[in-house]
């Protein structure tokens, strides 16, 4: 893998869009297949996917989002660290458009307002990805990292902010 880049974009309605770019030999990415009508899945981080954790600033709770290139998505309510877990309940799933060439793998994901949290001062993002070669082997890519082993859910990971 040559590098990871998400460029994240708020509009007027509250709306997040999230375009994620993998720059990498595709064919040495471990990849599902799209499945046509994808919907809701779990356990998406088993395997490669791409993640957004959004948290309202000064709030402990935050959700938890995962992009599967088959098409499948999850979505998590936490009320604070890696505690508190539901299933979130969304009126429909985000909007997912994956491209994929030799050379990398994209991803436009759009998240409506009201799957994100109630946001008075602004939002937190920490942005992630798991990533697993043909070889089995899986590595964990964060825009930070605080600890020695990947905690994505970690309140510090949360480093970005809008």
């Amino acid at each position: 893998m040559r590098g990871l880049s998400v460029s994240v974009r708020r509009d007027a309605g509250g709306t997040l869009h999230l375009h994620y770019r993998l720059e990498a030999e595709v064919e040495h990415l471990r990849l599902p297949a799209p499945l046509a009508g994808a919907g809701r899945a779990d356990e998406l981080w088993r395997h490669t996917c791409l993640e957004v954790f959004v948290a309202g600033r000064g709030s402990r709770e935050y959700r938890e989002f995962n992009f599967s290139p088959s098409g499948e998505w999850a979505a998590y309510a936490f009320t604070a660290y890696r505690a508190g877990m539901t299933v979130l309940e969304l009126p429909c799933g985000p909007t997912l458009c994956w491209q994929r060439t030799a050379a990398q793998l994209e991803l436009s994901a759009t998240l409506p307002a009201e799957a994100l949290p109630a946001d008075a001062a602004g939002l937190r993002l920490a942005l992630s990805a798991v990533i697993e070669e043909q070889s089995g082997t899986i590595s964990h890519w964060a825009l930070k990292h605080v600890a020695r082993q990947a905690d994505f859910h970690h309140p510090e990971s949360f480093a970005l902010e809008i």
